[in-house]
């Protein structure tokens, strides 16, 4: 018998990580190839983790909410077949360590967890990453402690590396510098104060958790707020003509392509044309540096079936016609709803779209997805009455209109520019041709 690890496999350029958030498979079942085994969770989307071999499983060797690095080891899987794979033996040393060693560990792990479990780190303004957090609890670093660790990574924040450095250093007995360690004090003293006041709670009322995702998108959220001066413009736009042009054409097109031609693809292909008019919209901030793109990915927020939302991204959506629009809009929709995103479909976004008129909303005020520096809302279409331009003379007429929403990044995108963008948006859809073939 041969014995084959399953490795957590490579999800994404910018990730490292993930949680394990359920095993779908217990030791002794048998498995078949491509069967899911467990279920993970990135701080992108969530996915599973299928088996490469036949075999039985004999061996889990990490538990739920446990972090995982990419290419480490998470289970080992019994096939049929030589032994040419075979496993190493630390499960059997762990095994077999002498009950001393066991017991003093035990003791050290319920120190910490004594010491540790009232540590929030979520209490903090900071992003931290799952893996710093677990390194935090397990080397009883306090919340201050980490908050004046100085990070190396995007935007400053905390990684791997700065925590491990800072751990041997406390560990070697270095000091910090006063400077670096009164920062972080000023900032805890201070904090109470800017917490909202304890909310009372009687016994009809129902807490309810946040989940792992919730979380993520509020710190984002928050994180967003705090890094980008945001700037709103708003248009209206007269989209009659698309109306019928789609009225007319929705029906042959799903009969001819097996899609439905919703009005989302129209927007998505006028906001890439736009962004190749405006480059200085397709792009991103680096600290001091700003990072013009070379491809225009649109990211467009879906609707998660637990209600939240994630933002899949349409790649070089520039170079797309409107029927591979389309069919990319409706095949990310729809694998959001299902929940059967890959991280890859969510990375690289360098301008996003939000429809708020999905809801009714008719204006929105969109929170922008660093590191980019635009994101568009698209209200709700009404049927309204409107002042009629025609060579005979101006009259009133019902037109179907909506309002483009338009949240920027002041810091590096000035009142002119964002508003010129979102005009030749609008420009671009009132100029629709009702006489195009799709």
């Amino acid at each position: 018998m041969a014995k084959f690890e399953l490795k957590l496999p490579k999800m994404g350029e910018s990730v490292a990580e993930a949680t394990i958030t359920s095993w779908l498979k217990n030791v002794g079942d048998t498995i078949e190839m491509d069967e899911p085994v467990l279920e993970i969770a990135t701080d992108k989307v969530d996915s599973e983790v299928p088996s490469e071999v036949d075999g039985t499983l004999v061996e889990i060797l990490f538990q739920v909410d446990d972090v995982v690095q990419v290419g480490q080891t998470i289970a080992i899987i019994e096939t049929d077949g030589d032994d040419s794979g075979a496993t190493t033996a630390a499960p059997e040393t762990t095994v077999t360590a002498p009950k001393e060693i066991k017991a003093a560990a035990t003791e050290v792990e319920k120190q910490i967890s004594q010491v540790t479990e009232n540590v929030d780190y979520t209490d903090s303004d900071s992003f931290y990453s799952p893996l710093v957090k677990n390194i935090a609890k397990e080397e009883n670093i306090s919340l201050t402690e980490l908050e004046g660790i100085s990070g190396t990574g995007k935007d400053g924040r905390v990684t791997k590396n700065d925590i491990l450095q800072y751990v041997a250093d406390k560990k070697a007995g270095k000091t910090a510098a006063p400077a670096k360690t009164a920062a972080p004090v000023a900032a805890a003293v201070s904090k109470p104060a800017a917490k909202a006041a304890p909310v009372s709670v009687n016994g009809e009322d129902e807490i309810i958790e946040m989940s792992r995702m919730g979380k993520l998108i509020a710190h984002h959220m928050v994180a967003s707020v705090q890094t980008s001066a945001h700037v709103q413009s708003f248009i209206e736009c007269d989209v009659t003509n698309i109306w019928n042009w789609r009225k007319k054409h929705k029906d042959g097109f799903k009969q001819r392509e097996g899609e439905n031609l919703t009005f989302t693809p129209i927007f998505m292909e006028a906001v890439a044309q736009a962004l190749k008019e405006f480059p200085m919209m397709n792009i991103a901030l680096d600290g001091d540096r700003i990072i013009k793109r070379k491809n225009i990915n649109l990211g467009m927020a879906a609707a998660l079936p637990d209600g939240n939302l994630i933002v899949p991204v349409i790649k070089n959506a520039d170079q797309l016609n409107l029927v591979g629009m389309a069919k990319s809009v409706n095949d990310l929709a729809n694998r959001a709803r299902n929940a059967k995103l890959k991280p890859d479909d969510t990375q690289g976004g360098t301008y996003t779209v939000t429809n708020v008129g999905t809801f009714g909303s008719v204006l929105g005020t969109p929170i922008i997805n660093q590191p980019q520096v635009g994101i568009l809302a698209l209200g709700a279409i009404r049927k309204v009455p409107a002042v009629v331009e025609t060579p005979e003379g101006d009259f009133i007429g019902i037109r179907m209109k909506m309002f483009l929403s338009h949240s920027y990044d002041h810091r590096v995108v000035n009142g002119a520019l964002g508003g010129q963008f979102v005009q030749r948006v609008a420009q671009l859809l009132e100029a629709f041709d009702v006489n195009r073939t799709v």
